[in-house]
């Protein structure tokens, strides 16, 4: 249920301004939101895991967390992190 090295460096690459800088905003939501999808698919699968269910919730929340950060900060770049993962508040 983890991420590999391989995707993580392909996300940061991705959404940050290289793929070994993992403090940005935008590389964080976006490594919240693959974790996040992962989790969903495992708790489809197992509905009574609630250690995972906790564990979701709290990702959630600090996904949630960045994104009013970002959106404070700076709403051009929040609104294209939320264009490119296809997430909405």
């Amino acid at each position: 249920m983890s991420l590999t090295a391989e995707k993580k460096k392909e996300l940061f690459a991705k959404h940050g301004q290289s793929e070994k800088d993992t403090g940005r905003a935008e590389s964080q939501i976006a490594l919240f939101t693959q974790r996040i999808t992962e989790m969903t698919q495992h708790m489809k699968e197992q509905p009574k895991d609630k250690a995972t269910e906790r564990s979701l919730i709290r990702l959630v929340g600090k996904r949630r967390s960045l994104l009013d950060f970002l959106m404070k900060k700076d709403i051009t770049r929040y609104r294209k992190i939320i264009s490119e993962l296809r997430i909405r508040k």
